[in-house]
C-alpha cells in the first residue's frame, strides 16, 4: 500500500521546522523519518506511526485513534500507530513531539 503523501509532507514540513539531523527513507512500503539514524515517525497507508517511550506506552495507546504497532503479526514495543483522520495539525504536532522526545535518548546510528 502507498503512503499518503500529504500525510507525509505535514510530517516533512515539521522536520524542518524542528532542530533535528533528519532524514526520510521508504521502508516497507512507508515513508519513514529519522534523527540521527533512529526512525522518529513514518507515514504507512492513510496512517502514522511514532516512537514512544515504552513508559508512556500505555497512555499513548489511550489516545484518541491510536492502535497497537503490529507487523508480520507481532506487535512491537514503543510504536503506536495513529490513524490518520485524527491528525489534525495540533494533534500531528504532539505525537511528533513525543516521538521527538522518544527517540532523543538514543544513540545515533
Amino acid at each position: 500500500m502507498a503512503y499518503d503523501e500529504v500525510l507525509a509532507e505535514r510530517v516533512r514540513e515539521r522536520l524542518g521546522a524542528a532542530d533535528l539531523d533528519a532524514a526520510e527513507k521508504k521502508m516497507f512500503g512507508s515513508m519513514c523519518f529519522l534523527d540521527r539514524g533512529n526512525t522518529v515517525a513514518g507515514v504507512d497507508g492513510d496512517d502514522l506511526f511514532v516512537r514512544v517511550d515504552p513508559d508512556d506506552l500505555s497512555d499513548a495507546l489511550a489516545q484518541p485513534g491510536a492502535r497497537p504497532f503490529e507487523s508480520r503479526g507481532r506487535t512491537a514495543g514503543g510504536w503506536v500507530y495513529v490513524a490518520g483522520e485524527v491528525l489534525d495539525d495540533e494533534v500531528l504536532d504532539e505525537w511528533l513531539r513525543a516521538a521527538w522526545d522518544a527517540t532523543a535518548g538514543l544513540p545515533p546510528k
